[in-house]
């Protein structure tokens, strides 16, 4: 089974030659953008990866049938896909991509569900994890020191005895 996942999008152009910035929203770029990749553009059509640089830390690429800059402005603000199989995994053991973590039931310390993961945010520092329970949400940093425990075959994380983490502290 295969689930669709955004991979970037396309940003503004750079230079005259076709390449254009992409706001990469996936952990692993190498993979999805490498030489010769298949994505498919917001709007359905697909396009080739026909070479991928990085520019003062960010990614550049330029993509086959897009000669010039007047070219691919065109894409600017599109977002890109692939299928990727469901059962994938990212490269290294104790990484997660975002898909197998929304939705995973969120325990206290004890076993108690109290909610679950909604989202992933990506911040310069760490990454934080979502967490809606009933009416109110929480933002749990994503550290081995609060999230000791995280089973996605079980369907759930468990977060460490640490006040504050899912109810205010005065």
């Amino acid at each position: 089974m295969l689930v669709e996942v955004v991979v970037g999008r396309i940003g503004r152009a750079h230079g005259i030659r076709g390449d254009v910035f992409i706001d990469v929203t996936t952990d692993e770029p190498e993979r999805r953008f490498a030489k010769g990749a298949t994505l498919r553009l917001e709007r359905g059509s697909n396009i080739e990866v026909a070479s991928v640089r990085w520019h003062r830390g960010r990614l550049v690429v330029s993509f086959k049938g897009f000669a010039d800059r007047t070219a691919v402005e065109q894409l600017t603000g599109d977002r890109l896909y692939v299928d990727v199989p469901a059962d994938e995994r990212p490269s290294e053991p104790d990484e997660y991509f975002d898909r197998q973590l929304v939705g995973l039931e969120v325990r206290r310390a004890d076993g108690e569900a109290v909610g679950s993961i909604a989202e992933v945010q990506h911040m310069p520092t760490q990454d934080l994890l979502v967490v809606t329970m009933g009416d109110d949400e929480r933002l749990i940093p994503f550290v081995t020191a609060l999230v000791p425990t995280v089973d996605v075959e079980g369907g759930y994380v468990q977060l460490a005895d640490v006040g504050g983490l899912l109810e205010d502290v005065e």
